[in-house]
C-alpha cells in the first residue's frame, strides 16, 4: 500500500506536509500544514499515514 502523505522542504527552510496524490498541502482542523519545523512535519506525516492506512484497510474488508 503506497503512502498518501509526505513532506517537502520549501525555499525558506520550512516544511510542508502534502498529499502525494494531489500535490496539495494537507489541511488539518482548518489549518494548512505549511511553514512547519521539520520534526513537527515528520510527526504529522507519520500520523496521517497511519490513519490513512487504517481507513483504507477498513474500506477494503
Amino acid at each position: 500500500m503506497s503512502l498518501r502523505y509526505d513532506m517537502r522542504e520549501e525555499d525558506n527552510g520550512t516544511w510542508t506536509v502534502f498529499d502525494v496524490f494531489t500535490g496539495f498541502p494537507v489541511i488539518v482542523n482548518e489549518r494548512m500544514m505549511i511553514s512547519m519545523e521539520i520534526q513537527e512535519a515528520d510527526e504529522m506525516v507519520e500520523l496521517l499515514n497511519i490513519l490513512d492506512q487504517k481507513k483504507r484497510r477498513a474500506t477494503t474488508q
